[in-house]
């Protein structure tokens, strides 16, 4: 499988061995010259990785960087509890659910959620978006000026692997039931959607396909504690054709909520 057209390594770095991660995953180590034709390509600079679309017209790096840009607006300005994911979760001033981000994806759900209060356990199926988590957890940890994220990269844990798979045996291997799994698989678009972010046009040709959504919202609810919170485009239909129990709306996405029958009961009583 062919992941990446090559590594450039601009510093050394602790995250990972590079010369055994780039023999496994059949990855060549190349200069930064190589980053004038058209291709995929991992930056390593120390701590600091981020995924480079080689060629002139090239946008810039993708990376994960949960201190500062978009993440540190968000923390700041985004609305609290106020947040449709935060209502989709039932947080609240007393209720801060567990969450399993079982579509990791840059961390960016995860984050808001932690910055509310939530710890959550992520899980990254991709090696390089994984790479990429790891590093964004890794820089923001030790960053100078990270103080005021130090407690929110603490309430974030990162999983390597297949959600199915992790999730189908998560008891077996001794883990927590969560309140809430959380999904936001990867959706195909069509070439209406051809301006969307520069940013996810490079994420998705990187990561293609996502998982069986049928398999993996069997394997979300049966370990949910409340419940299993889906993010959608707002026009897609309904992950593995469920309907859920109700429906957050927004402009661009949506935030499908399927509650469990117990708990439901519960509250209902």
């Amino acid at each position: 499988m062919k992941i990446l057209d090559g590594i450039v390594v601009l510093a050394e770095t602790n995250l990972f061995d590079v010369a055994v991660w780039a023999q496994q995953w059949q990855v060549p180590l190349v200069a930064m010259d190589a980053l004038a034709v058209e291709g995929l390509f991992l930056l390593v600079e120390g701590e600091h990785l981020s995924l480079q679309q080689g060629g002139k017209k090239a946008p810039g790096p993708v990376m994960v960087d949960f201190v500062n840009g978009a993440s540190a607006h968000r923390r700041k300005y985004g609305g609290g509890k106020g947040q449709s994911i935060a209502k989709a979760v039932g947080l609240s001033s007393a209720y801060k659910p567990t969450v399993l981000d079982a579509t990791a994806g840059l961390g960016r759900d995860a984050f808001v959620l932690a910055t509310l209060g939530c710890d959550v356990t992520l899980i990254e199926r991709h090696p390089v978006v994984y790479l990429l988590l790891q590093s964004g957890l890794a820089c923001a940890g030790s960053d100078d000026n990270a103080a005021e994220v130090a407690d929110i990269m603490q309430r974030m844990q990162l999983l390597q692997g297949n959600s199915i798979e992790l999730l189908a045996r998560w008891f077996e291997d001794g883990r927590a039931q969560p309140d809430i799994v959380y999904l936001d698989p990867m959706f195909p678009h069509s070439k209406a959607s051809a301006e969307a972010k520069k940013e996810m046009k490079l994420f998705r040709s990187l990561v293609g396909a996502d998982l069986d959504e049928d398999q993996l919202w069997e394997q979300a609810n049966k370990i949910a504690r409340c419940r299993v919170v889906v993010k959608r485009p707002a026009k897609a239909p309904p992950l593995a054709g469920r309907e859920p129990s109700y429906v957050l709306a927004g402009k661009a996405n949506r935030f499908d909520v399927y509650a469990k029958e117990k708990v439901m009961a519960k509250e209902a009583g």
